[in-house]
């Protein structure tokens, strides 16, 4: 009889060891990952995000477009 009651306190002892080292930390661990990468994401989204509007800012025409140099490039055309 003492010998079971034993037996029961150390496999409850086994389990809370194994619940607090090691199922919990790597909840807590999980988590953290997944957040660490949420957040990456999120500010690799802010930086696509204002790469876009920054080329969307170049590429508007401007009012006054700048006038090509005379001779800098002549067009050829192979004759046949």
């Amino acid at each position: 009889m003492f010998f079971r009651y034993l037996l029961y306190f150390f496999l409850l002892y086994l389990l809370i060891r194994l619940v607090f080292n090691f199922i919990i930390p790597v909840f807590k661990t999980t988590r953290q990952v997944k957040n660490e990468f949420r957040n990456m994401h999120n500010n690799m989204q802010d930086y696509m995000n204002q790469e876009q509007g920054t080329k969307e800012q170049a590429s508007t025409p401007d009012k006054n477009p700048p006038e090509k140099a005379a001779g800098d490039y002549i067009d050829f055309e192979e004759v046949k």
